[in-house]
This record gives C-alpha cells, structure tokens and sequence, in this order.
C-alpha cells in the first residue's frame, strides 16, 4: 500500500505481463479443450466440436470483451456500489431456487438459471466476484482496528459468509463454495484478522467437513476413496483411477496431441473437471508441469500488482482474485492427481464452462485496471 488515494495516482498502462499470462493460460485451455471434448460431443451431441464452440461463444468471446470493458472502468467504481453488488451475490443465488428460473444440469444440481430456454448461466460464478467487491470495500472501510474486533469485524464477516455458504449448499455446490470461502479467508486474512479469530474459523471448517461427510455418505465414499485410490475401482474409485491411468500414460512426453485413449468414455468429465488429466496424457509431465508453471507466475506477478495497489480496497480485490483462480486450479490439480479429494472444481481458463471462463476473464479486467493506478515497479 502506498498510503495516496487512487485519484493522487496517474492511470498508466497496465500490467502487460499479468495479461500475456492470461492470454498464454486461456489459449492453451482452448486448444486442449478441442481435443479432450470432441469424443464426448460426438457421443452426446454428434459434433466433435459442440463443447469448444460453446466455449467459444459463451465464454472465451464474452469473456475477452469482459476484460476489456473491466480493463477501462476504474475499480473505484466497485467500491462506490458495493452494497448493491452483495445484494446482487444473494440474488443471484436465490434465483436458482425460482420455478421456471432455476434449471438442474450436470449431477443434479440446482446451480443454473435459464434464460430464454437456450442461454444458461451459472450465479455462483458471478457471485464470487460480486461479493469479493462488497468484502473488499468492507474491509476497507473497517480498518485492520475494526476488523480484529469481534462485534465489529468477526461476527459480521462470518455472518455474510455464513449466508452466501448456505445459500450455495442448499443447491448444492459444496466445491464452488469452498473455493469461496477460501478466497474470503485470504481476503480476511490480509485485511488484518486476528490469529484467534482464524483459529476460530479453522475448527469451525473443520467441523463443518465432518458434518458434510456425514449427511452426504457419498462424500465419505469420495474420502475414504482419496485414502484408498485402490478402493472399488470400477465404482466409488472409478474416477480416480481412470485419472491416475490417464496421468501415468503420458510419461515425460506424452501420447501427443489428440491421442488420448482415457478421454473416449473412460474418462468421466474430460471437458470439465478431467481435463487436467487429458493433458497430462497427452502432452506429458513437461507440458503438465509447465501448466503449473504459469499459474504460479501469474500468483508472482498478481502479488506485484497488489503489492503496489494504490490503496487497500484495489490490493483486497487483487488478493481474492489471485486466491479464487490460483487455488481452484490447484485443488482441482491435486484431486486429478491424487492428491487431494475429488471436489468436481473446474480448472481456471481451461475447463469447459461459459459463465466460469467468461468471469474469471472479467474479474482479470478489474484486476488490470487496478495494476494501471499502481506504483510501478521494475519488469
């Protein structure tokens, strides 16, 4: 934090770097994308290519004129309309219990509203970015003083979040909403909260996990698999297994592209939450790594950006976004891999998913215009 107001700071060019990132992430998940999705459009659709036009259209498209229209609005704008923008993250997540509004996609869930019976969007996605603005602002507004107090700063902060978690468990999108809350927390964490305060929140996520397992057996059988890949493979441990297959296959270089063998109906949700594993196999360990690579550069770079935000509301909003995309890739990396539970989040800028690309795309927007109001720093 530099201690002057945006308005004593000149508006220059934003952070190249952190863009070409993005450009690199986003044109590498759309080329994996043609070839993970096209025996699953096939087999649903009759089009190879049905998944990677809907990607086009609905979210890479969108999402690159969200980037730049955010790219040009100052942030400050968000701020000054934060209250709406928390009553717009609760209304959106209210409106996918609406008859005739909400529709039920995927594995069930009730994450989607329709509009115009051949548009759909999902609000959770909108609602993460919506809501990092309202948190932002709020704690801004606090002061690292008020934040620490627990009538002031605690007990609000846990019931707003308290609220967006029930609303996003009731469709139920336990994976999206964890992602969530981790983003808050980071969010939280940097706005000052106290060490007693996030021990608090720890056991209480804690507990929370275990409630979880406990009145979703399938959730427990998702667990025990994570401690026992080798559990029922041909049932609960099917997709682990087939991801792990997929991941092994590839060696060093890779089957190369478009010769995966899992993604022809082995492989459950190659085009969303498997992908990882497609590129794995066909691309190999180098290319694979690599992809990690890039999303660690773009957590370097975006902690420049907030390192040199003008003031705290835009190094608030830079830190959740970083957190939103750099640990959602992580988590869904690490459940592909084993190494985590399968948690069903798609990977950042590669996954098939229109809303969530095009977002994710838009909230790098906002994080551009606030690297051009920044102290600049040495490439």
């Amino acid at each position: 934090m530099t201690g002057r107001s945006p308005s004593q700071h000149a508006e220059g060019a934003m952070d190249v770097v952190f863009l070409g990132l993005v450009v690199a992430l986003a044109a590498f998940g759309f080329i994996m994308l043609l070839s993970a999705s096209g025996p699953a459009g096939y087999e649903r659709f009759h089009d190879s290519f049905y998944f990677a036009k809907h990607q086009l259209a609905y979210g890479l498209l969108p999402g690159l004129l969200g980037l730049f229209v955010l790219s040009r609005i100052p942030y400050m704008f968000w701020k000054r309309h934060a209250w709406e923008l928390l009553l717009v993250s609760v209304g959106l997540l209210v409106l996918v219990f609406i008859p005739g509004v909400g529709t039920t996609l995927g594995k069930g869930a009730h994450s989607w509203i329709s509009i115009g019976g051949f548009f759909t969007l999902q609000p959770a996605e909108l609602a993460k970015m919506t809501f990092l603005f309202y948190l932002a602002a709020w704690l801004e507004t606090r002061g690292e003083r008020g934040v620490r107090d627990t009538h002031a700063g605690f007990i609000p902060f846990v019931s707003v979040l308290g609220l967006i978690m029930l609303l996003m468990y009731l469709q139920p999108d336990v994976g999206t909403m964890s992602i969530m809350v981790a983003m808050a927390l980071a969010v939280y964490f940097v706005g000052g909260a106290s060490l007693w305060h996030l021990g608090l929140l720890g056991a209480a996520g804690v507990g929370l996990f275990a409630l979880l397992i406990k009145v979703a057996p399938y959730r427990a059988a998702r667990f025990m698999t994570f401690l026992h890949p080798e559990w029922d493979p041909k049932g609960v441990g099917y997709h682990i297994n087939q991801a792990l297959l997929a991941i092994g296959s590839g060696g060093l270089f890779g089957l190369g592209y478009g010769h995966s063998r899992q993604k022809f109906q082995y492989l459950p949700e190659v085009a969303g939450d498997s992908i990882f594993a497609v590129i794995a196999e066909e691309m190999g360990f180098f290319v694979a790594t690599a992809l990690l690579v890039l999303f660690l550069l773009l957590l370097y770079r975006g902690l420049r950006i907030a390192a040199a935000a003008p003031d705290a509301f835009g190094r608030y909003v830079v830190i959740g976004t970083l957190s939103w995309i750099v640990i959602q890739a992580f988590v869904n990396i690490g459940s592909m891999a084993g190494v985590l539970p399968m948690t069903g989040v798609t990977l950042p800028f590669v996954s098939y998913g229109g809303t969530s690309l095009a977002v994710t795309l838009a909230s790098v927007g906002v994080v551009l215009n606030i690297s051009r109001y920044g102290k600049k720093t040495a490439s």
